[in-house]
């Protein structure tokens, strides 16, 4: 299935569902929630945020944030998360989504991996080297800012688009020198493939995650949107401080062992800020960095990607 496919069916599927709920005459309206694989929806599950939420969640899980940026931009999902770098990539690109909340991790939970017994051994000796992570991702932007630093071009290396699934299998047949990727699957690499982080974004990414909201929910279901976003904050505070507590819910939503879940969140603490100066900022410079690689070619202002009015949601 194909992303249009999979779009057009998330959005037969919400209205299946809003119709069916109409039908029961539950009279509750339906937020719809996008959620990357251990995000969203399982910190909002963990911490018990939703409890006597006044309206319906509808979720949709996604392996990465461009899937999940494209169903929020055709109306299939009103909410979602992601990074900042594939959110602006999205917004850039047309979609009509505004990031309605902040958060900031410190930039630790990406990473560049190479194979335990590889050569290569500091940034610099990425020169030539084939190497994988997600068009528009953290990821994508992790790696910019590494040949940065190191004195290296985009076109110095050989960039490989895939999906965290196929990038792993990549990595773990050899077909790919590197692997620029975030969260559990750092981990998973590190346990299954013996992986070895040459550079994380400690220092050198900013960090700044978003939820996201598109136009139309913004309009249409205002109340929904600040009721959840205040839930979710509240959770992401929770996660912080109850490691464990939350290590332990990851670990039942997504499958992945004990080990690997707590890892992930230890390494990935995403904690609620405002939206302001610093977030237009950082994205005029993520947006920048992506046109001089020949990523994206839109001059749209980033300054229009955010939506301040909802900063009251984190008290």
């Amino acid at each position: 299935m194909d992303r249009r496919q999979l779009i057009a069916g998330l959005a037969l599927g919400g209205l299946a569902a809003s119709l069916a709920a109409c039908a029961k005459g539950d009279g509750q309206p339906v937020l719809k929630v996008g959620s990357q694989r251990g995000g969203t929806k399982a910190v909002l599950l963990a911490s018990g945020a939703l409890e006597g939420a006044p309206y319906r969640i509808e979720w949709s899980e996604f392996p990465a944030a461009a899937p999940l940026l494209e169903a929020l931009s055709a109306g299939a999902v009103d909410l979602g998360e992601a990074g900042d770098a594939p959110f602006l990539f999205a917004y850039a690109g047309g979609a009509k989504i505004k990031a309605v909340q902040a958060g900031k991790s410190g930039g630790g939970g990406t990473a560049i991996l190479v194979r335990k017994d590889s050569p290569i051994r500091t940034p610099a000796d990425l020169r030539g080297r084939k190497i994988a992570t997600g068009r528009g991702s953290i990821g994508h932007h992790l790696l910019l800012r590494v040949l940065e630093n190191a004195g290296l071009k985009p076109a110095d290396v050989t960039l490989v688009y895939l999906t965290p699934g196929d990038a792993k299998a990549a990595f773990t047949a050899g077909s790919i020198d590197a692997w620029v990727t975030w969260g559990s699957y750092i981990a998973l690499a590190r346990l299954h493939d013996a992986a070895r982080i040459l550079a994380d974004g400690t220092g050198v990414i900013s960090g700044f995650g978003y939820e996201a909201a598109s136009e139309r929910a913004i309009a249409d279901k205002r109340p929904q949107v600040e009721d959840f976003l205040r839930r979710l904050a509240k959770a992401r505070r929770w996660a912080a401080a109850n490691p464990e507590a939350f290590a332990k819910v990851l670990s039942r939503e997504t499958g992945l062992s004990d080990e690997i879940a707590l890892n992930t969140v230890r390494n990935y603490r995403l904690l609620p800020t405002p939206i302001g100066q610093d977030s237009v900022t950082e994205a005029t410079a993520v947006l920048d960095r992506f046109r001089a690689a020949g990523a994206i070619t839109s001059s749209r202002d980033p300054a229009g990607a955010f939506d301040a009015s909802f900063n009251g949601t984190l008290s």
